[in-house]
């Protein structure tokens, strides 16, 4: 008997060892809004999801294996909270990764995760890819020869080297992404930055092979922000090369800019942007954007968003959910929604 309470005693004690050496959280959010789009006079009112934040549902996890060294997963989902589905055909939509974390060497992630050139236009835009703002609405990787880049995103059967965050504010990035046989979908790139106290600023490059290996789709992005207290500044650029056997597309470029602001006041933070798209074959546009947010508490805010698109020359860019407009024609968009995090 008291050789089996010696026993007992050990393995709790090395249960509360393993617990305490490793974590899994649950996280989520559900965002709700109610929107309302414009395309040159063709209306429509609608409950949609993701305003302010995607809907998503996830598990992460962190397990210490000693020596400074520790493994890691994040498994994310995309959850629409308006009517319950979820949008991709896979469940782990959103990320899917495994890690080797070293405090002195930086982290190996293998999976499906961020491409860096799409991170570092994100962090710098006032309003991030949600909503009626939302900046990938006048970001359109272009059809060639029957393929589309499907790196602007995410990458498939990513591996990415990230730098520790032991280099006095040097962070940064580089991601290969085998295609395995999926054409547009070969990918490498690469970002580099630099963030100390309310100064942050990077650059990324990456490069998709298309429908053959001499087709590449190649984008530069450089952007930065500085937060003075009273408002955030933050502006990025973006460019878009196409290197392919389509004369009419070879050689041609697509560039975005956006400058914008977010400001505090108490519990409401005011957000504005102004986009500017503008192509080699005259699919332009500008693009100017309102909006607040009303932080209820630290997991639930109230918000309100106005953004409307015009388009010059050849541009057709339209807002989340708006019906096409034939070109140089306006697309506008507003919604009000609540969003809760957990």
């Amino acid at each position: 008997m008291k050789k089996s309470l010696i026993a007992m005693a050990v393995l709790a004690a090395a249960a509360g060892s393993a617990s305490a050496q490793s974590s899994v959280t649950v996280f989520g959010i559900v965002d709700v809004a109610v929107r309302h789009v414009d395309g040159d006079g063709t209306t429509k009112t609608l409950l949609s999801s993701g305003g302010l934040s995607t809907g998503r549902i996830g598990f992460r996890g962190i397990e210490d294996l000693g020596g400074g060294l520790k493994a890691g997963f994040w498994l994310e989902s995309q959850v629409n909270a308006d009517d319950g589905t979820q949008p991709q055909a896979r469940f782990w939509h959103r990320r899917a990764t495994v890690s080797l974390i070293s405090d002195s060497l930086g982290e190996v992630r293998l999976g499906r995760d961020f491409a860096p050139t799409y991170s570092a236009f994100a962090d710098y835009d006032a309003f991030g890819d949600n909503g009626v703002a939302a900046f990938t609405a006048m970001y359109k990787p272009r059809t060639v020869s029957g393929t589309t880049p499907q790196t602007a995103v995410r990458d498939d059967n990513q591996v990415s080297y990230i730098l520790p965050t032991t280099l006095g504010g040097i962070y940064g990035q580089a991601s290969v992404a085998a295609g395995e046989g999926t054409k547009g979908s070969k990918y490498y790139g690469g970002r580099i930055g630099y963030k100390t106290g309310p100064f942050d600023v990077s650059a990324a490059y990456g490069q998709t092979e298309l429908a053959s290996s001499d087709d590449k789709y190649k984008l530069f992005v450089v952007g930065g922000s500085y937060d003075f207290g009273v408002a955030k500044i933050l502006a990025a650029y973006q460019e878009a090369k196409y290197d392919v056997g389509v004369a009419s597309i070879d050689g041609l470029k697509d560039k975005l800019l956006t400058v914008g602001a977010t400001v505090p006041v108490g519990a409401f933070v005011i957000r504005a942007s102004y986009d500017q798209v503008k192509a080699d074959d005259d699919k332009n546009a500008k693009r100017l954007s309102l909006g607040g947010i009303y932080n209820l508490s630290k997991r639930t805010a109230f918000y309100g968003t106005y953004s409307v698109i015009d388009n010059d020359d050849a541009g057709t860019f339209v807002v989340a959910d708006s019906p096409a407009v034939a070109a140089g024609k306006k697309s506008q968009g507003v919604e009000v929604g609540v969003r809760h995090s957990f």
